[in-house]
């Protein structure tokens, strides 16, 4: 009966333990790398961002600060909403673990994105 008992003991222990794996960070956890392509639009340089989720939970709902933020380029809205209170990405859409979401635009100079908000949703 003892070994009975210490197997559900051992397996929320366990869970506790592993628990501490999805400790994401929304503004820690989401990179943010830019690089000029070879693309003039407009006689514009065209940046390329890359959004890299490094953690292992989902992020969703992801904003970007971006007051001031211009482009010559048009980007879709479900692709980079420009917003009041931030710049929504991937129209709500997840940013699964260790995944990245990649938008350009276009500019004279690189626009500096940070985040400001996301959700984890991690199971």
């Amino acid at each position: 009966m003892a070994g009975f008992l210490n197997f559900p003991c051992a397996v929320f222990f366990l869970s506790l333990i592993s628990q501490g794996h999805c400790q994401c960070h929304p503004t820690t956890d989401l990179k943010i790398f830019q690089s000029q392509t070879e693309v003039l639009v407009q006689n514009t340089p065209q940046w390329e961002v890359t959004i890299v989720n490094d953690c292992v939970c989902t992020q969703v709902n992801i904003k970007l600060a971006c007051d001031g933020f211009q482009t010559v380029e048009e980007i879709d809205s479900t692709i980079l909403a420009i917003g009041d209170d931030g710049c929504q990405i991937n129209h709500e859409q997840p940013v699964y673990g260790y995944q990245t979401f990649n938008f350009t635009y276009s500019w004279g100079t690189q626009y500096p994105f940070m985040p400001i908000y996301s959700e984890i949703a991690c199971s």
